[in-house]
């Protein structure tokens, strides 16, 4: 059992409380804290700690023993790295427009932009890693977003609200094709439309929002996100394509999963993300980074569907959520009691994480105290680690592989 030291990356879009409270730092801090990354990332891997300082990287802890660290069984399968990344999120602006490609596209552009001599870190580059990146998010706060192709349906309805006559002949092209086929047309006329265009159209979705926002009706939430998208991206074809996607607003608690194709842009809140451990994202727009329309295309699920939020289960006093995804699994702890205690499901690698309140983590050779903002990698080859003495009201969260 390893206490970790996590990276913070400091992104625009990110908060100055929420992590910096998390983790007993002075609020708000000097820059926005975007994400505290816990796993073994390439890019920004977590530290063991020792005697108070932090020392090896987790890749180097994981490298040195993987059959004791992800469990013979595991290390074969994961090509010995940690299979999933561990994630405290903080938005206080809206996130990219964006979708992660499958496991088969991910490999396949790897290839083919190694091919085409593109560095790693080349800010053109959309495929820095050959692996797929399924994500599911648990809010710790209210936590707003854009999740999936609404039905085409309800988007005429909503597009037809916001009462725009610039947008009547785009309105038109997808009620006369309301479906799948529809709204790839539409997605693709808007996101390249010229920017000589989108600078009179985009003000003019905005003027139907100002309108739709301050009335009582169905599509309020919906033109309020869209009104705050153009204030901060003026002329940004992303804004014409959220009014395409689904809103919604999970409690604390509630979870997404979003698998490959799902394009989405989470809009604020606070959660706990887990995700497989990649970093390839095709952003769509809201972002002065690198978009890539069409390769943005072929990767992009048009199906409408409802909002993919989590089914989940109880698991011996953990809740787990229900994902298809064989590189994660996230489960939830709330104490509800004093005193409270609960087993750490054994089998492979496993990151637990505080949010609030404290408890003793306990296993055959050690003991920790587990805090908001603590953190503990649990090799594989502890077995029959026990949370105790958890005070009312403390949450935590554990990950591990989708085979645990």
């Amino acid at each position: 059992m390893e206490l970790l030291d996590n990276p913070v990356r400091p992104y625009a879009w990110g908060s100055r409380t929420v992590i910096a409270e998390l983790l007993g730092r002075p609020s708000p801090s000097p820059h926005p804290q975007a994400e505290l990354w816990l796993g073994a990332h390439p890019a920004d891997p977590s530290h063991v700690v020792r005697d108070d300082v932090a020392a090896e990287s987790l890749i180097e802890l994981i490298d040195s023993d993987p059959d004791r660290t992800l469990g013979a069984d595991r290390a074969g399968r994961w090509g010995g790295r940690l299979p999933f990344l561990l994630k405290v999120l903080a938005a206080d602006e809206p996130l990219s427009l964006q979708a992660h490609p499958s496991a088969e596209q991910a490999a396949a552009g790897f290839e083919r932009e190694n091919a085409l001599g593109m560095a790693q870190d080349a800010p053109e580059r959309n495929y820095r890693d050959p692996n797929h990146k399924p994500e599911l998010i648990c809010a710790l706060t209210e936590f707003d977003a854009l999740v999936g192709f609404r039905e085409a349906e309800a988007s005429v309805r909503f597009l037809r609200a916001l009462d725009v006559p610039a947008l009547g002949a785009y309105v038109e092209l997808l009620a006369a094709q309301p479906g799948p086929d529809g709204l790839r047309a539409l997605f693709t006329t808007w996101i390249t439309l010229p920017q000589s265009v989108l600078d009179d159209l985009v003000p003019a979705a905005q003027e139907g929002a100002v309108r739709l926002a301050s009335q009582t009706g169905e599509w309020c939430a919906e033109a309020r996100a869209v009104l705050e998208l153009s204030e901060r991206y003026p002329g940004d074809a992303g804004v014409l394509a959220a009014m395409l996607l689904n809103h919604i607003v999970l409690a604390p608690g509630e979870a997404l999963y979003l698998p490959a194709g799902n394009l989405h842009a989470y809009l604020s809140g606070a959660g706990v993300e887990v995700m497989a451990n990649s970093d390839n994202v095709l952003r769509g727009g809201l972002t002065p980074k690198h978009v890539d329309v069409p390769e943005l295309l072929r990767v992009l699920d048009f199906d409408s569907a409802p909002p993919p939020v989590c089914d989940w289960h109880d698991d011996s006093g953990w809740v787990a959520y229900d994902t298809p995804a064989v590189e994660f699994r996230l489960r939830r702890f709330v104490a509800d009691g004093p005193q409270a205690s609960v087993d750490v499901p054994d089998g492979g690698p496993r990151i637990l994480m505080g949010t609030s309140g404290a408890a003793l983590v306990r296993c055959e050779s050690s003991v920790l105290k587990l805090g908001p903002g603590t953190s503990v990698f649990l090799p594989a080859s502890d077995r029959g680690v026990v949370v105790d003495s958890a005070t009312p009201g403390t949450q935590l969260f554990l990950a591990a592989d989708g085979l645990a």
